[in-house]
């Protein structure tokens, strides 16, 4: 899926702004909010998460369905041209009316959908645009919820009858399987652009390297009858090859790669009859050998961090100040990489690291697949198929940025109660990544603190990507026992022959918090905590990265191990560096982003 960009050819309109905007009381569809103005409509702004826009608990805690409306007019101009109206994310279902018909519904709220117009709209005349939106999950969607309203950091009702009674009677809330804020809402730009009724509907770009020359097989997909030609186009604007057709390969002399910390990017544009489109790309490759993770033929070492799409007022909702400055911060830090946990980020995200240099894992919303619960959760879900087209849209949508280079399945899924169970559920997964990859770029599955030995899954992923809090979840407080049983786990990845890399770990620390003698929750110990751990990293040539849990503090739900949200932040919400940030910018600048361990 091409993202909306304003060509020759193509316009784009920005749908942004204060739409109207009401929580479903529990009449909304019977009353059909949907097929005419909304009564006693409050304003909200699009994009960004509707919870924390009004100061009070009925937004914030809302459970079920939402209407978001607005008026959409398309000027006469635009006569002659297919019209699309595309939603980048709307949280977690969504059902769109066009002056009160349903004209699309679209579940998953992590990558884009769209719907064409074009012969729905009369030009130079206003429609009614009502979005409705579903922030609940359960164990069809993708996340994962918990569908008998149990809170992963609550205490249970202990056998109290009291509790008992006063739980039947409570009002209905979201009870995520995940550990983080249940954002809603349309959080992404919305926008409506328009193409030639002849147009480009994909372009695929598949960068080599051959000596100093790179190659781009391109593969352009079209709707309707015209010529196609593809040119690449340097830095400059100078055209370095060109060609003819929907399909062919392409060299580009002495080429100019794409490398972490070093971005270089071409544009490939892209002509098929009346309609242009222009695509970046970088020139590299990314494969794994033996124990090593090549990227352009050399091992690249991951610094960096897991990661959340979250700020303060805008909840989920895109913000580019925000991802301009995050990323500042990973320069300033030393970082050179992080993973989309637990779901696919904005498309302006993927974008900004191709032109920063920055590596990305990109993860679909299959976080806590299974966790907690005691039956075989993966014979009793419903999420599989979800998981496919979640799997196969973001390929889709992301084949063609440099900065991505694995995959991720999911996000700590049980793999050790029910190991065959999780095998049969994955390895199709995976392969099918691989199928649907026209880049073949490596796979892997993120590994919760479970037992390593029964876990059949990890071990054949392309690349191991562990989670593990020794000396917090486990051992916490005692990081001499934390060190041990890293090695000792570490010892038995080794046997494994596979490229091993930690993709969580680290403590929740309270800015501010001081003490001579470093304790759980204080700064002193955030940093002896990362000291210590990254030397067990360093002794180990199979190990080829370390990204902290996490970057920034991040909102969660209400819980007893929570205050205000997860604290395990290198930087707080604001963006604000703890002492260990200091800590972390001193080890990073001085290992090398490749050869490290060579």
């Amino acid at each position: 899926m091409l993202y909306p960009r304003a060509t020759d050819s193509r316009a784009v309109v920005d749908l942004s702004g204060v739409w109207q905007f009401k929580l479903d009381d529990g009449h909304g569809f019977a009353d059909h909010w949907y097929a005419k103005p909304l009564t006693a409509p409050e304003t909200m702004a699009v994009p960004g998460s509707y919870n924390d826009q009004k100061a009070d608990a009925a937004h914030r805690d809302h459970y079920g369905w939402a209407f978001y409306q607005r008026t959409i007019t398309v000027p006469p101009f635009f006569a002659g041209q297919r019209i699309v109206l595309r939603f980048a994310s709307v949280t977690h279902t969504a059902k769109v009316y066009l002056d009160g018909t349903e004209i699309a519904t679209h579940e998953g709220g992590f990558l884009p959908f769209e719907i064409d117009l074009t012969d729905q709209l009369t030009l130079g005349q206003s429609a009614l645009l009502t979005v409705a939106v579903d922030n609940r999950v359960n164990f069809s969607t993708l996340p994962v919820g918990n569908e008998d309203g149990g809170s992963m950091f609550g205490m249970g009702d202990g056998g109290i009858p009291s509790v008992k009674i006063a739980q039947e009677h409570a009002k209905k809330q979201n009870q995520p399987n995940f550990d983080f804020f249940n954002y809603a809402g349309i959080q992404r730009p919305v926008k409506l652009y328009t193409t030639p009724k002849a147009y480009i509907r994909d372009i695929t770009l598949v960068p080599d390297i051959a000596g100093t020359n790179g190659l781009v097989q391109y593969t352009v997909a079209t709707q309707g009858a015209g010529e196609t030609t593809v040119e690449i186009l340097d830095r400059t604007g100078q055209v370095v090859a060109h060609g003819a057709g929907t399909t062919g390969t392409l060299t580009v002399p002495n080429a100019h790669l794409w490398a972490p910390g070093h971005p270089y990017l071409y544009t490939a544009v892209v002509t098929f009859g009346a309609d242009q489109y222009r695509q970046t790309f970088g020139i590299r490759t990314v494969r794994v050998a033996g124990t090593k993770f090549l990227i352009n033929g050399q091992p690249f070492y991951f610094k960096g961090f897991g990661k959340h799409e979250d700020s303060p007022l805008h909840g989920r909702g895109f913000d580019a100040v925000f991802d301009v400055a995050d990323l500042s911060l990973m320069h300033w830090i030393g970082a050179n990489s992080f993973r989309t946990s637990h779901y696919p980020y904005a498309e302006e995200m993927y974008d900004l690291c191709d032109r920063e240099g920055i590596v990305v894992i990109d993860e679909t919303p299959a976080v806590g697949l299974g966790r907690g619960t005691k039956a075989d959760a993966y014979k009793t879900m419903h999420n599989g198929e979800l998981h496919q087209q979640n799997l196969r849209d973001m390929i889709d949508r992301d084949k063609n940025h440099p900065c991505v280079v694995m995959w991720s399945l999911a996000n700590e899924p049980e793999t050790a109660a029910f190991p065959q169970s999780a095998y049969d559920y994955f390895r199709p997964l995976y392969e099918l990544a691989h199928e649907l990859d026209p880049e073949n770029r490596p796979v892997t599955l993120v590994n919760a603190q479970s037992d390593y030995n029964k876990d059949m899954i990890t071990r054949t992923m392309d690349v191991v990507c562990i989670n593990r809090y020794y000396g917090w979840y486990n051992l916490g407080g005692d990081l001499d026992a934390a060190c041990e049983a890293w090695n000792i786990e570490l010892d038995f990845w080794a046997k494994q022959h596979k490229p091993v890399m930690v993709t969580e770990y680290g403590a929740d620390t309270v800015e501010g918090l001081h003490d001579v003698v470093p304790r759980m929750f204080d700064e002193e110990y955030q940093a002896e905590y990362f000291d210590r751990i990254s030397a067990q990293f360093d002794k180990r040539p199979f190990f080829i990265g370390e990204q902290i849990w996490n970057f920034a503090d991040f909102n969660t739900i209400q819980g007893l191990v929570r205050v205000d949200g997860n604290r395990k932040g290198v930087f707080t919400r604001t963006r604000r560096p703890k002492m260990v940030a200091h800590t972390i910018r001193r080890r990073w600048h001085t290992i090398p982003d490749f050869g490290y361990k060579a």
